[in-house]
């Protein structure tokens, strides 16, 4: 099983970040080890070699069948279900990776960094390229999201993440952030929602 991310693959995300992806002719791609996978609820444990975690909503899909080189027109046969995601950076581990030049996997994909919730099948929503999902933080909306706002839409990245790696059943895609990064706090309690549907649910300890 492997889970990829994105990078700036949102309008307002990417306000005043250089490297935003609308200056990129390709989306950025990164990858998690599967023992960031945190399902069925589990609590998300802040890590204590860091001094700040911060976290993003997303809407992740899961992969469903074998597929390389995959066409963009075929990519939809190729994911059968959605839904929330968390992906949580250790912020000042990350900056001070950046800063040197060296791979950002110590602070984007270590265990407990990629949050999923619940799958949904697909063929419930009328179209996943117009989906609403949202974040909330302590009952109150933290970040939220309209696919129809993605620089490069799902089928675009099973097109393109396909080139390179063989897709295949039960990998994941965490689709990318629509709102600035936000810090998390020991006792937070995340909810995530599409729609009006809630997916998604854990505290931090």
């Amino acid at each position: 099983m492997k889970i990829f991310a994105l990078s700036m693959n949102y309008p307002q995300h990417n306000i005043g970040a250089e490297t935003a992806l609308y200056n990129n002719v390709e989306p950025v791609v990164f990858t998690k080890a599967d023992s960031a996978l945190l399902k069925d609820m589990k609590p998300f444990f802040v890590p204590d070699w860091c001094e700040r975690v911060d976290f993003e909503a997303e809407l992740v899909v899961r992969i469903c069948r074998l597929g390389k080189c995959i066409p963009e027109r075929f990519a939809h046969r190729y994911y059968d279900a959605v839904t929330v995601g968390v992906g949580f950076t250790a912020r000042d581990v990350l900056e001070r990776l950046r800063a040197g030049g060296m791979p950002w996997e110590l602070a984007t994909g270590f265990d407990g960094s990629a949050a999923i919730g619940q799958w949904v099948d697909k063929a419930a929503f009328i179209d996943v390229a117009s989906l609403c999902f949202r974040l909330d933080v302590n009952g109150k909306t933290a970040q939220e999201g309209y696919t129809g706002d993605m620089l490069c839409p799902i089928d675009g990245l099973i097109a393109y993440i396909s080139r390179f790696f063989t897709l295949k059943t039960g990998d994941m895609i965490f689709t990318g952030a629509p709102a600035k990064a936000t810090p998390v706090s020991i006792d937070d309690h995340l909810e995530g929602y599409i729609a009006d549907r809630k997916v998604l649910e854990f505290n931090c300890k």
